[in-house]
């Protein structure tokens, strides 16, 4: 009797997943995976093949799993099914919070207090057909989905190999898919796989409030975090033109990055969200009449085709802008200023410089050895600093021993990121989507539209690169922390290259305390749709 086929099975193992607290960062995504072992262990086929069903070290504390299901008769075509399993954390759930991993019994409580649901959330509670709880949608009911295709896959369901991942950490810094591409190269030669698809099963997002679509991806966005450390000119309060304050640079450097549509992409009719601020702060830690003369911003910017070097170019005149209207402000109140004071207004102007520059520079005048002994000691002494507090200390140390530059403006690269990835050009994967497409249709009512990238941001922008890795070099140059605790294995990326598809369930509200999935869909539709697309993967690709 198959474990995982009823809805009322799948909804099952979707609850005891979501039981586990999978926040990010804590021991319970350490032990999630331990689950999943345990569950797949009940299948005969992972008791007669144990060595196919593997825990994996990301190098972090963390783990990942890889499920292999090889067909009989031998074949190579394999279809990859990514998952992860990591969330969000639960303080947006306020009094609920308690009751967030727990989605039969936070549905309950919701049905018992539905006058205090916004109103589009008490309709689709009144369904019936709704789950709450944290990691419902994104994404446990995607791994669910998988483990039943697994299962599937063990009674010989299927005309080829099936490979299933799961990772943790993909809501901050993707290190688990990152540290599993080079072990799926490894597997790949070991078991003699070709691999002929990645299928994620990342939850549909809503394109705009309401959106009531169904959609297919073929691809994911990229995702950079380009930041500007402002060095400005410190000064007394009482002389505050004898200097420049970086928390105005930073301001008027916002200012002209923020919602920017020039910074937005579009390709085949879908455009990117223009870039907005993350972090932004004066870096003086005490208060003191001093003016901050330091300061940071980063900026979430999407990407799909664009070449590195050239979003470099197009960040650095942007901030030339800025930094010309800082000059030009600066002026203007000077010589405003000098109508009532005997002074003469100095000139003023704000170099921007990159990362890579601001190094040169540093080695040049002060030593290979000065510059890298400042990274080394941030790096050693690091503490609880995360990725971008280590980046922006790497900069902001390097930025005062180059002090002389200043005003100046720098831009870094902080992580995560995500390659921008899309398969819509490939054969296989617009004849899989048209099959699904018309399938959904006449069989389910469902009416696909297919979209080139998924723009929720997933671990697909790890299975391939648009442009070569010697291309990278304008970011990994610029990324103070690269190859220093983080990378992406670019080289791999190259080898690794797999068409890319995401087909996943209907849910609305992610990271939201309404997070919520509708289990009519996923576990009837959406099965039926998964087992429908894989077959037709493999019907396109004879077994060899």
């Amino acid at each position: 009797m198959e474990k995982w086929s009823t809805k009322e099975q799948l909804v099952d193992l979707l609850c005891n997943l979501v039981k586990i607290p999978s926040i990010t960062g804590t021991n319970a995504e350490k032990e999630l995976p331990d689950y999943v072992i345990k569950q797949l262990t009940s299948l005969k086929y992972f008791q007669d093949n144990p060595q196919h069903l593997q825990k994996n070290p990301t190098g972090d504390g963390t783990y990942f799993v890889t499920a292999l299901v090889k067909k009989q008769p031998l074949t190579k075509k394999t279809v990859i099914l990514i998952s992860h399993f990591d969330v969000v954390d639960v303080e947006d759930y306020g009094r609920w919070k308690e009751y967030a991993f727990d989605p039969q019994k936070i549905t309950e409580l919701f049905q018992q207090h539905k006058e205090e649901l916004p109103r589009q959330v008490k309709n689709d509670l009144e369904t019936g057909n709704w789950l709450f709880g944290r990691g419902t949608m994104d994404m446990k009911c995607g791994l669910a989905l998988h483990m039943s295709i697994i299962e599937k896959a063990c009674n010989g369901e299927f005309d080829g190999n099936i490979l299933l991942v799961t990772v943790p950490d993909e809501e901050v810094n993707s290190v688990g898919m990152r540290a599993a591409v080079p072990l799926l190269l490894e597997i790949a030669q070991k078991h003699d796989l070709e691999y002929v698809t990645v299928l994620n099963g990342e939850p549909m997002f809503m394109r705009y409030p309401g959106d009531q679509n169904k959609y297919i991806y073929t691809g994911s966005i990229g995702k950079l975090l380009p930041g500007f450390l402002c060095y400005g000119k410190e000064t007394h309060v009482g002389e505050p033109f004898a200097g420049l304050n970086a928390n105005y640079m930073v301001s008027l450097l916002t200012e002209e990055f923020e919602l920017n549509t020039d910074l937005c992409e579009m390709v085949e009719g879908e455009i990117t969200p223009p870039p907005t601020n993350l972090i932004q702060y004066g870096i003086k830690k005490d208060y003191s009449v001093q003016i901050p003369h330091r300061a940071v911003s980063l900026f979430n910017l999407f990407l799909l085709e664009k070449k590195m070097d050239d979003i470099v170019t197009a960040l650095k005149e942007t901030a030339d802008r800025a930094a010309a209207k800082i000059a030009s402000s600066y002026q203007k109140q000077a010589h405003a200023f000098a109508k009532f004071t005997p002074f003469v207004p100095p000139d003023m102007k704000v170099t921007v410089l990159t990362f890579d520059e601001l190094s040169k520079y540093a080695v040049t005048k002060y030593g290979k050895e000065s510059v890298e002994s400042i990274h080394a000691n941030i790096l050693k002494n690091r503490g609880t600093m995360d990725d971008r507090e280590a980046t922006i200390e790497m900069v902001d140390k390097l930025a005062i021993l180059c002090k002389e530059l200043a005003p100046m403006m720098i831009l870094f690269f902080a992580p995560p990121f995500y390659p921008a990835i899309s398969s819509y050009k490939d054969p296989l994967i617009n004849n899989v989507v048209q099959a699904v497409q018309k399938y959904g249709l006449t069989s389910h009512g469902v009416d696909f539209e297919k979209r080139n990238y998924f723009n929720g941001i997933s671990d697909l922008s790890y299975a391939g690169l648009q442009y070569p890795a010697a291309s990278m070099i304008s970011l990994t140059a610029n990324m103070p922390m690269w190859e220093r605790g983080y990378s992406v294995p670019l080289k791999e990326l190259e080898v690794f290259n797999v068409p890319v598809l995401n087909i996943g369930p209907v849910g609305f509200d992610a990271h939201q305390w309404t997070e919520r999935l509708d289990i009519d869909y996923a576990f009837e539709t959406l099965k039926d749709l998964l087992f429908f697309s894989i077959t037709t993967i493999f019907a396109a690709n004879p077994s060899a």
